[in-house]
């Protein structure tokens, strides 16, 4: 299998937020996993005479930019965030708002549904830790709220 078909693979994973693909071809046999928050690691492996050979990318992950000290919201589901109840309306929160717990903060889609996600305590929000659109798994820190 070439590096070219294998990077869209790591790619596909990436980007669907699936935990785990496996592809056989011929002889050839790849497995894509990922845990927690890191790329995803892939192994190769292709029957040669008599030993398989192995490869392993090692995941290439950015250094993560320190957060501000606070409360983290997490998401209580897994789907995908949104900052604004329609494309084009006002977010719900900015960076250096004051909210009340209970109030509106985000809203993430799951299985078609908008849930309304609640801030679990009053403060400010000092970060916004989701990119609008991004997809989010459960217990995933959406923000930071001092």
């Amino acid at each position: 299998m070439d590096l070219r078909k294998l990077k869209k693979l790591i790619d596909l994973v990436e980007e669907s937020g699936i935990a785990e693909l496996e592809i056989t071809e011929g002889e050839e046999k790849v497995r894509i996993s990922r845990s927690g928050t890191q790329a995803p690691a892939a192994v190769v492996t292709q029957a040669v005479a008599a030993a398989p050979l192995a490869v392993t990318a090692p995941p290439s992950e950015p250094a993560a930019p320190a957060q501000p000290e606070g409360h983290l919201l997490k998401s209580p589901m897994v789907g995908t965030f949104y900052r604004s109840p329609s494309p084009g309306a006002k977010s719900f929160v900015e960076v250096g708002q004051s909210v009340t717990e209970g109030e509106t903060v985000c809203i993430i889609e799951a299985m078609k549904l908008l849930n309304e996600i609640e801030a679990d305590r009053s403060g400010v929000i000092k970060a916004i830790l989701v990119e609008n659109g991004q997809p989010v798994e459960y217990g995933h820190p959406l923000m930071v709220i001092g």
